[in-house]
């Protein structure tokens, strides 16, 4: 991938991509939705993973320096060690199979997973049902860690996970901002690994950096705007149509 070589179009759908992921870090959840789409427009499927991978981490930086003193670790400390599990069963997946045979299944289990709990909420059930099954991190740290890997695409689980956990927007950004930050850096090696990461493609990052940026202050912006209920319905809203869009591919 030589950046001199991108078309304006390009450009601008990876701007594009660059914006909604700093404004999808700080202050909006599943802004980003339309972020893999728009670089897999402008460039190969498979290297357009590993171009939005080192913008997610710009992105990651601005929302953990921001946000440090809101993180819930004990939220963070129970999803983990499932997430790791759920990265190296990622990459064992990366190497055999392309992400559009995964990513539908766990769409089609985030969606539903949504819909019960709207359900839940709707019908004035206890709400902390779900989160405290013995099932729910392991299931939602190995989803979000295999999904990660192959699609850049944890956002709809992570989001889920955050939600149930009732956490206030401030808290819900901080710790998610955490998490990403952790697993991002962790994914690193394993792209370059696989050659999805190389020097032509970090060149080009460079100049998307200011577009992450500027996302990133608009989220920021945001987020202290926005009323809670209206943030969490808007999570949850994204949430599903993120889920729709890994069924749809």
């Amino acid at each position: 991938m030589n950046p001199l070589a991108l078309e304006p179009l390009q450009w601008t759908a990876l701007a594009c991509s660059a914006l909604l992921i700093g404004l999808a870090k700080t202050g909006l959840p599943g802004a980003g939705i339309l972020a893999v789409p728009l670089a897999a427009m402008a460039v190969p499927a498979r290297e357009s993973i590993g171009l939005v991978l080192p913008m997610l981490i710009f992105a990651d930086l601005f929302a953990v320096g921001w946000y440090r003193r809101h993180a819930q670790w004990s939220h963070l400390l129970r999803l983990l060690p499932w997430t790791a599990a759920g990265l190296a069963v990622g990459f064992v997946l990366l190497r055999m199979l392309d992400n559009q045979r995964f990513s539908p299944v766990i769409g089609g289990i985030v969606l539903a997973m949504i819909l019960l709990r709207s359900r839940s909420l709707s019908a004035k059930q206890n709400p902390d049902d779900v989160p405290h099954h013995p099932a729910f991190a392991p299931f939602m740290g190995v989803a979000a860690g295999a999904t990660t890997m192959l699609a850049n695409a944890a956002g709809p689980v992570m989001t889920l996970y955050l939600l149930a956990m009732r956490l206030p927007k401030h808290q819900f950004i901080g710790t998610s901002a955490w998490f990403f930050f952790a697993v991002n850096w962790i994914k690193a090696p394993f792209y370059a690994q696989q050659r999805l990461m190389t020097a032509a493609s970090l060149q080009t990052n460079l100049l998307l950096l200011p577009a992450v940026a500027v996302g990133a202050i608009l989220g920021i912006l945001l987020l202290n705007r926005i009323p809670q209920k209206l943030f969490n319905t808007a999570a949850l809203l994204l949430a599903a149509a993120s889920a729709v869009k890994l069924i749809l591919g």
